[in-house]
């Protein structure tokens, strides 16, 4: 039975890209070996197949990357594998360099454009680094894939490689349970990373204009403190719940409690501007609709599922207009046949052919 390698820099718990490739792998009959990182607040894992977290020193900036750079090369160098598969930009390096040593084949899954993330664009010296990095190892790829077409069209030219896209949709079984909303229940759900430029303040704001509606927080993060104290200065502790980070189980017994799905990505360089967040899949496996920002990948998902509307304007008061129509509106014929076609029993047999036929 064939090796394969996968390595993350996050804690594997919440990653369900990272799952679901691997359990797709294990389907083919791969043995799987997932390294990722331990936190303090890491949540269990049970899983159907092996897992390392490594304790680290540090856990963010420079040293977390360099030491966690090392510690996976070393693991890379001394762990038996045919394959390898590194995950994003800041895995790639000791991935890429074990594969020219031990002459071993490695497949590259881009999950966004890691060196326009807005942390680097803000931080130009580190983002040279990174871009270093990219320039010298992506142009040599040859078994690589990414989220979306845009992220694919952009190394393509850019680096004349042959990324191919696997999207990141949800198991069409995950969202088998029944709604029990009532009607006058309105929720409007964000789920995932709290972070600069993800438009959560903007939903905060609103909420001073939507009556006997709840907007609920699922995730953590780097504004998680701002946030909840711009909750508090606008005197809205009884519209916002904070929920934390959940389990993925967890998290969609509570998507599907709610109305609608909010996705306010801002155009904060190119990683945003070609966003296609997971949890826009996640609110049309759950059947609610979405309001999304006027991006390309995101409204592509609108315009031709008809699943939810694009903000006309980034204005609290209108997207709170916006939402009182969207809670009037019927999506659910659109979001249930949405919901047959986008789903990973597509994505995983584009995942089989790459690694059924790697170069």
């Amino acid at each position: 039975m064939k090796r394969v390698l996968i390595s993350v820099t996050n804690d594997l718990a919440t990653d369900q890209r990272v799952h679901k490739v691997c359990e797709t792998l294990r389907e083919l009959g791969f043995e799987i070996i997932l390294i990722g990182r331990k936190l303090p607040n890491s949540l269990p894992l049970n899983r159907n197949y092996k897992t390392v977290r490594m304790n680290l020193i540090f856990n963010k900036g420079i040293l977390f990357y360099a030491e966690y750079n090392l510690r996976l090369f070393l693991k890379l160098l001394f762990t038996k594998k045919d394959v390898l598969l590194a995950n994003d930009l800041d895995t790639l390096l000791p991935n890429f360099l074990i594969s020219r040593l031990q002459n071993k084949k490695l497949v590259y899954d881009s999950h966004e454009l890691f060196t326009e993330v807005p942390e680097l664009i803000n931080r130009p010296k580190v983002q040279k680094v990174w871009l270093k990095i990219e320039n010298a190892i992506i142009p040599k790829l040859t078994n690589c894939y990414t989220v979306c077409q845009s992220i694919a069209d952009y190394y393509n030219d850019k680096y004349n490689t042959r990324f191919k896209v696997v999207k990141n949709l949800p198991i069409k079984s995950e969202f088998s349970e029944k709604k029990t909303v009532k009607n006058e229940d309105k929720k409007i759900i964000y789920q995932g990373a709290l972070n600069l430029g993800r438009g959560i303040e903007l939903m905060i704001q609103s909420m001073q204009y939507l009556d006997n509606t709840q907007f609920i927080i699922v995730g953590d993060g780097d504004i998680s403190n701002k946030l909840k104290q711009q909750v508090e200065e606008l005197k809205l502790q009884n519209k916002v719940q904070f929920l934390g980070r959940k389990s993925p189980e967890e998290l969609k017994k509570i998507t599907l409690q709610a109305t609608i799905g909010i996705s306010f990505e801002e155009d904060l360089g190119l990683n945003y501007r070609y966003a296609l967040p997971n949890k826009t899949f996640d609110y049309i496996h759950a059947e609610i609709p979405i309001l999304v920002s006027d991006l390309p990948e995101m409204k592509r998902i609108i315009i031709d599922y008809s699943v939810g509307e694009i903000l006309t304007e980034r204005e609290p008061k209108l997207i709170a207009q916006q939402i009182q129509k969207i809670f009037k509106n019927d999506y659910q014929e659109a979001l249930i046949k949405a919901k047959n076609e986008l789903n990973w029993s597509t994505e995983k047999e584009k995942i089989k052919t790459i690694f059924q036929s790697l170069n």
